[in-house]
């Protein structure tokens, strides 16, 4: 057996014939899961960002300059964008219960590990190998929201459990505050470590594998609801069938990636950058900036659930359009925030509504991802795109700090601009779609 057969997907079993049984099974068992994503998702944004805030006082106690953070900082971005590919391939082929139940208990322990450390180069061996099981998080979501909520529903489940981006966000700054400010940054990486390893045996008990592994027919039987009428193939996939036919060579999947990573410049450069831009150009306090700065993940909070919603009930579970108008709208956003006055009650409202329109696509086209690929392959596809997404990411450092640099906050704000126009013309042909038309029925119901 191999070393990871502990972590295959538990065999299908046979299906409950009780109608009002397999009723009140899924009603149970759907909320039970749903419950633990969200919570385990929320603290592995605590394990992720705990670095970021405790990074002044670090530099402060052990003399680090803007470098040697940026090394950490990057160290994190590679490591976890390529484990969230890798993972995904892992994901499509395992029980989600013990990946992501694992994958936080170990996150945890290399948080504490960092928080014993004293040298760079210690610091970005545990930080790296944290973001490496950061990437256990997010694919065995994407495979349990795509096999537990059907395509008609999924927008709206995706979108509630999506909002815990943004409570773990809003939440690990203050965690973080208080640990620094009473026994030092050191316990601000204990603390979020010793949280999430309990939280992830919280998760080994609370989630299971698919809805057949519990003796519960397929989500698309259960609610009827069939991708373009029809039944898809339930047998497991080699890993080549899955990364060569049905995300490599998948049309959809590039498109996605392509406007992800221009939507992933954008958030990422409004999250890092622009509270040294109220600072320095605004003359806001840290307090003040920090302030309008946070109500970027409040508006991401709204943004996730309205977009979910507005996909399923307004477009009949079809995410294309929602993103190209979101998108749209963030053009006009962006322009608005650069050009706005000094006033602290406009900004914080600005970003809002900016943080409203990134979080809407960052949701749908991760979502996209999963259902414009095959179904036992929905958490590489996912995974495919989110590590592309991450070059974006990178993107929104290093290189637009240097342009910055030399262009000023003008070239900046431009350049998201620029972006945001890009990320809406390429979703442009995904308008109509709502299934991949790739798979014929013949393909779809081989058994």
């Amino acid at each position: 057996m191999s070393i990871f057969g502990w972590l295959k997907p538990p065999p299908h079993i046979a299906e409950v014939q009780d109608q009002e049984v397999v009723k009140k099974q899924y009603k149970y068992w759907r909320m039970r899961i749903f419950i633990g994503m969200y919570v385990g998702y929320i603290f592995y944004y605590f394990t992720r960002k705990s670095f970021t805030f405790a990074m002044p006082a670090m530099m402060t106690e052990l003399g680090f300059d803007k470098s040697d953070i940026g090394i950490l900082a990057s160290v994190l971005s590679i490591s976890y964008g390529v484990s969230k590919f890798v993972s995904g391939v892992m994901a499509d082929r395992s029980n989600p219960r013990y990946l992501m139940g694992f994958g936080l208990i170990l996150t945890g322990l290399f948080n504490i590990f960092f928080g014993l450390s004293s040298s760079v180069l210690v610091f970005a061996i545990f930080w790296g190998l944290n973001g490496w099981f950061q990437g256990w998080g997010w694919p065995p979501c994407n495979r349990l929201l795509t096999h537990w909520y059907s395509q008609k529903e999924r927008g709206r489940w995706w979108g509630a459990w999506n909002t815990s981006h943004s409570v773990g966000g809003a939440v690990i700054p203050i965690i973080v505050a208080v640990c620094v400010q009473m026994f030092g940054w050191r316990f601000a990486m204990f603390v979020p470590g010793v949280m999430c390893i309990g939280v992830g045996f919280f998760l080994l008990n609370r989630l299971r594998d698919t809805p057949q592994s519990l003796g519960l027919p397929p989500i698309e039987k259960f609610k009827d609801d069939y991708p373009r009428g029809k039944k898809l193939e339930e047998s497991e996939l080699s890993v080549k069938e899955i990364i060569l036919k049905h995300v490599i060579t998948n049309k959809f999947i590039w498109i996605l990636s392509a406007s992800y990573f221009f939507l992933y410049i954008v958030r990422t450069a409004v999250n890092d950058w622009t509270l040294l831009y109220f600072v320095q150009v605004k003359g806001y306090s840290y307090l003040v900036a920090g302030a309008c700065v946070f109500w970027f993940e409040i508006g991401g909070f709204c943004g996730s659930l309205v977009a979910g919603w507005a996909s399923d009930k307004i477009f009949d579970g079809r995410r294309g359009p929602v993103s190209i108008l979101f998108c749209f709208g963030m053009v006009f956003a962006v322009l608005a925030f650069w050009l706005s006055p000094n006033l602290p009650l406009v900004d914080s409202l600005l970003m809002f509504v900016v943080g409203f329109l990134v979080f809407g696509p960052q949701l749908l086209i991760g979502m996209s991802a999963a259902e414009l690929s095959h179904k036992k392959a929905a958490a590489t596809s996912n995974g495919f795109v989110s590590c592309i997404s991450y070059l974006g990411a990178a993107a929104a450092g290093y290189p637009l700090g240097t342009l910055t640099q030399i262009w000023g906050w003008q070239g900046f704000f431009i350049i998201l601009v620029i972006c945001c126009a890009v990320s809406m013309a390429l979703l442009l042909p995904l308008w109509s779609v709502k299934s991949n038309p790739a798979y014929t029925d013949e393909e779809a119901t081989k058994a």
